[in-house]
């Protein structure tokens, strides 16, 4: 698939509610990994992510965000009119650092930017939320594959998620839970795994 053809693709309008705003982040970043990132967040706070290499085949996944998140995400959305008439583009010659759009809807209203690099304090923030978002999607789908088909690869992917926890970028840690209980009372797992599996379900609990 090529990045010219995905990047200037249509929003999927079938995930979008007949009622109520959505708003929709896309990355495309080819090279990277992963190279194509769409969440749509509802002003309910369901959600579908898509979160996969280029030539993958799409395979969204449904979620539910925290109401304080979808409140900054939409409140964060205001304050660029929700992307209608402003540019977030440096203008600056700069690296590619992947192409970026917002996109608000509500019903017949629909409003974009794409850009690569931001200096607007309000989008950049945006931009890290849902990179985070992002970041703690992919950490629990990996948590949840090595589960099931790499078990010797589990505890790889534990650290990275500690990692992920200890620097504050997973905003729903307590989605984890059900998966580290679990893979803390399986002994098919390696004991350091299900040891460091009950360590950071402890510390998910406590806040600490």
């Amino acid at each position: 698939m090529l990045l010219l053809g995905l990047s200037a693709a249509p929003f999927a309008a079938a995930q979008t509610p007949a009622t109520g705003a959505t708003i929709t982040f896309r990355k495309v970043f080819k090279t990277s990994y992963p190279e194509f990132v769409e969440i749509q967040v509802s002003e309910s706070g369901s959600a579908t992510y898509d979160i996969r290499q280029l030539t993958d085949d799409p395979s969204p996944q449904t979620s539910q965000i925290a109401t304080p998140i979808v409140q900054t995400i939409f409140e964060l959305a205001g304050r660029l009119h929700n992307f209608e008439g402003i540019d977030l583009e440096m203008h600056r010659r700069i690296a590619n650092l992947g192409q970026k759009t917002f996109r608000y809807q509500r019903g017949a209203e629909t409003h974009s930017v794409t850009f690569n690099y931001t200096l607007d304090p309000s989008a950049a923030q945006l931009l890290n939320l849902f990179e985070s978002l992002a970041r703690q999607q992919t950490d629990l789908a990996d948590l949840q594959r090595t589960m099931r088909y790499d078990r010797l690869g589990v505890n790889d992917v534990l650290r990275q998620v500690e990692k992920d926890y200890n620097q504050k970028l997973l905003l729903q840690p307590e989605q984890f839970l059900p998966w580290l209980d679990q893979l803390a009372a399986d002994n098919h797992f390696i004991d350091i795994a299900r040891e460091r599996a009950r360590t950071l379900a402890g510390r998910i609990r406590t806040g600490r």
